[in-house]
């Protein structure tokens, strides 16, 4: 918790006022990104929110790891929640009335029941239970598998990944580069289940990015959702840490359709 407290000089603004409602930690994530056209995935997107873009394309993110050190606030250690896989795809968007940029998870799932009703009673987010299974093979060398549960056309991920160690340019990581983008965003949105989009304000104390191998064996995820991503290679890198807290859900405000003033034309002499 002393982390927490006193790593906060990254932000671009204060720590959100309340308490934090849920924490953990997620480990030994990969972070594999394709660049898509924003055409594809802004009608995927509930009204409040627009794709954020870089390099003038939207990019569709898929993330394997495994969490621990779960803890909702003023509730004692949870049985069948402490270790797990899970694996999130999201893309970067930005809230249409205030620009505040964040994640958007299109999906979640989690090897642990519990964990899903909790994701989605709690926070509203589209978790999915998954058989997974995370393998260390190296001190940064991971085997990921994830079929998901209780579906009636099968979508399966899995992939072979490892980090390539630290270095200067991303442990130095600047604004106006890929890894800025996807790492800097302090809110993550979702989508109800009446279709309004929710924000939950989130701080993160993560270690550096590496650069990443990975060999993607099979990836259903993208077709589940109607995106096509391209033929090129994704772009990726691996954290070993990344420790997550999370305030509670609000609605998003759509912005305000502009509305025609009727204008009176005086005509000329």
């Amino acid at each position: 918790m002393l982390e927490y407290l006193v790593r906060t000089s990254h932000r671009p603004r204060p720590l959100p006022s309340g308490r934090w409602a849920v924490t953990q930690r997620w480990n030994d994530l990969l972070f594999a990104h394709w660049p898509v056209p924003p055409s594809s995935l802004g009608p995927l997107l509930p009204e409040g929110l627009h794709v954020d873009t870089f390099m003038g394309s939207a990019w569709l993110g898929i993330v394997p790891f495994w969490m621990d050190r779960i803890k909702v606030r003023g509730v004692p250690p949870l049985p069948g929640v402490r270790r797990f896989p899970e694996l999130n795809v999201r893309t970067y968007v930005r809230d249409q009335q205030t620009g505040m940029p964040g994640l958007y998870f299109f999906s979640l799932d989690a090897g642990s029941l519990l964990r899903v009703a909790i994701g989605r009673g709690f926070f509203q987010l589209p978790y999915y239970w998954a058989e997974t299974s995370l393998d260390q093979r190296s001190e940064r060398e991971f085997e990921f598998y994830s079929r998901r549960r209780m579906v009636r056309q099968q979508i399966i991920f899995k992939a072979r990944y490892r980090g390539l160690g630290p270095t200067r340019r991303l442990a130095e990581m600047r604004g106006g580069t890929l890894e800025h983008f996807i790492s800097e965003r302090y809110c993550l949105y979702a989508r109800k289940s009446n279709g309004q989009a929710i924000r939950a304000n989130i701080h993160s104390v993560s270690w550096p990015l590496e650069d990443a191998e990975a060999e993607i064996g099979r990836n259903d995820l993208a077709a589940a959702i109607g995106v096509s991503l391209p033929g090129e290679e994704p772009v990726l890198h691996y954290s070993r840490r990344l420790a997550i807290y999370i305030w509670p859900a609000e609605l998003v405000k759509p912005a305000m359709a502009r509305r025609r003033v009727p204008v009176t034309v005086t005509p000329s002499a």
